[in-house]
């Protein structure tokens, strides 16, 4: 694309609408997450997609600005509605979640030139966390439905509605 980048996120009758991508990188048992500085919370790599953008080709963006090195988009895990609050604010998120691979140097316990990377005025820190055990919840992946579901892919895409407990919509 050419020219500004007009990123799918805007304010209507007092809720905020993302359009997002994320990308689940599963090795030798963990899933690559990450997060910013300022978020008690973790989430996948992603990001919005931008007017006029295909989900997956902004994905394939979204990893190269992040982590700095290309990905394998594969295919659809994911699409999901979600209605939460943040900050004070309401929020109406639809994404799109699809497996990716990473170079095969990138895994758990190999060289992780990229753990921590500066993104658009934030900092960008990057683990591989255990699908097993408790580490997904206690790092609380976002959205809070996907840890269990990260641990059980059925191989088929599948569309998930959350709302968040105690929204007001």
């Amino acid at each position: 694309m050419t020219g500004p980048r007009t990123m799918l996120s805007f304010a209507a009758d007092g809720t905020r609408f993302n359009y997002r991508v994320a990308g689940a990188a599963i090795r030798d048992g963990h899933v690559l997450v990450d997060r910013e500085n300022d978020d008690d919370y973790c989430m996948l790599p992603g990001g919005r997609v931008e007017m006029g953008e295909a989900s997956n080709v902004a994905l394939a963006r979204e990893i190269e600005e992040e982590l700095a090195m290309p990905a394998t988009i594969g295919p659809l895990l994911f699409t999901y509605e979600s209605f939460y609050g943040r900050e004070g604010e309401r929020y109406h998120e639809l994404s799109f979640i699809y497996a990716i691979q990473l170079p095969p140097d990138i895994r758990p316990g190999g060289p992780q030139r990229f753990l921590v990377r500066e993104d658009e005025g934030k900092l960008l820190q990057f683990s591989w966390l255990p699908l097993d055990g408790p580490a997904l919840s206690q790092a609380r992946l976002m959205p809070p439905w996907l840890p269990v579901r990260l641990r059980t892919l059925s191989g088929m895409p599948e569309h998930v509605i959350f709302h968040e407990a105690g929204a007001t919509w």
